[in-house]
């Protein structure tokens, strides 16, 4: 048996855009329209029905719960905010809190305004003032409620599908802006980072922790050559390190944030760039979701264990599974939480586990196929209904505690 301290964060994510529904002023939306790609739409309409999912979390025993603030709703033209707008998510913070709920915010979730867009995005340097400017209206209305920011989910990601796949929008593969991006996204953390902690300290407030949502994979060698050492070993530093590393060397982060999800199986075959980078094998014996990704808990904890040497606290701020199998579903999370807290274990100090995601949802360029909530969603009456895998996490969550036996 594996106890949880008080005070150890247990719940779920969401971000807005793939829950709320109707955010028509973004690129996301704009990129949908243009592309015939499968629409948003009403999405889980929780920009309506928040109070109900908050409760359905309550009720399943979360006490956090992390969500992403639409920067394209409350800040519709650029240097024009919505008050209107500011004050549903100050409600929605509170509809949190009133429920016992630790809100972990989330500031920028891939989305972007259209302004913000026309004037040329994260290509240009001029963004990082944009979203400063963001960051501090957002910090400004809800930081007596917020103690847990996320400047940005996944940086990596957002460059790598927008910027060098081509498969977000902007639809762009060119490395070289792919850099301008990163290093924007970078220092607009180090930038927000210091801006919040500025505003904490002007207004008098308890401190809080700032970091980012770092996407995280389990590289692994498909067999044991020099090339792929090499190649696990690039991944791991290029992919999964190096902007934990730059950010920590700028004092700009408080703890660590992982979305884990998979692992990948390193197949370099010669020397260059995409064997090295990028060239994986399949393993047919291991189990995977829906999209056919590896299921592979001991990758978390072998991350886990790596980032000691950051000496800072861990928040897993993704994990999960899209399937619809729900006996896997509680088998994944049951042995990623037991990975977790072997990792705690031995050393790691972690601050929480929250699922990905609360609610089935639009899964970006993926639709709304793949099913990864604890409560499952119907796209057409918008019922939402508990899945059992949910009601066995709450155990935990209600409890503290998660047994060492496999089927708790």
């Amino acid at each position: 048996m594996i106890a949880f301290p008080k005070g150890f964060l247990l719940g779920a994510a969401t971000s807005s855009y793939q829950v709320e529904g109707n955010n028509d002023n973004c690129d996301w939306w704009e990129w949908e329209k243009a592309t015939g790609h499968e629409r948003s739409g009403d999405a889980c309409r929780h920009y309506e029905l928040y109070e109900q999912d908050f409760d359905l979390a309550k009720e399943l025993g979360h006490n956090a719960h992390r969500l992403s603030i639409e920067w394209s709703r409350v800040e519709p033209q650029e240097g024009t905010f919505s008050e209107i707008e500011i004050e549903h998510y100050r409600r929605v913070i509170r509809a949190l809190k009133d429920r016992g709920l630790e809100p972990v915010v989330t500031l920028h979730h891939f989305t972007n305004p259209l302004w913000l867009v026309k004037l040329g995005g994260w290509e240009k340097q001029e963004v990082q003032g944009y979203f400063l400017r963001y960051v501090s209206k957002i910090t400004e209305a809800l930081s007596g409620d917020v103690r847990f920011w996320m400047t940005i989910n996944e940086p990596l990601i957002y460059v790598s599908h927008a910027y060098i796949l081509g498969v977000w929008p902007p639809q762009e593969k060119s490395v070289r802006k792919a850099k301008q991006v990163e290093r924007n996204l970078l220092h607009g953390h180090i930038r927000a980072y210091n801006l919040i902690h500025d505003i904490y300290r002007k207004k008098g407030l308890a401190d809080c922790f700032v970091s980012f949502a770092k996407n995280m994979q389990a590289f692994v060698a498909c067999d044991n050559t020099i090339l792929n050492k090499l190649a696990v070993y690039l991944r791991n530093r290029f992919f999964n390190f190096e902007f934990v590393e730059q950010a920590k060397s700028k004092g700009s982060l408080d703890f660590i944030g992982i979305n884990y999800y998979s692992r990948s199986l390193v197949n370099a075959k010669k020397v260059g760039f995409h064997d090295l980078f990028l060239r994986t094998a399949v393993d047919e014996n291991i189990k995977k979701n829906s999209l056919g990704w590896d299921i592979y808990p001991q990758g978390l904890y072998d991350l886990m264990i790596k980032l000691r040497k950051f000496q800072l606290p861990v928040l897993i701020s993704e994990n999960g599974i899209c399937t619809s199998d729900d006996n896997l579903r509680w088998e994944y999370i049951s042995e990623h939480v037991k990975s977790m807290a072997r990792a705690k274990s031995s050393g790691v100090e972690v601050l929480g586990y929250l699922y990905w995601s609360l609610l089935d949802n639009f899964e970006w360029d993926k639709g709304y196929a793949p099913r990864f909530g604890l409560i499952e969603v119907d796209y057409k009456s918008f019922k939402r209904s508990v899945r059992e895998s949910a009601r066995k996490f709450a155990e935990i969550c209600h409890s503290g505690v998660i047994n060492n036996d496999t089927n708790q």
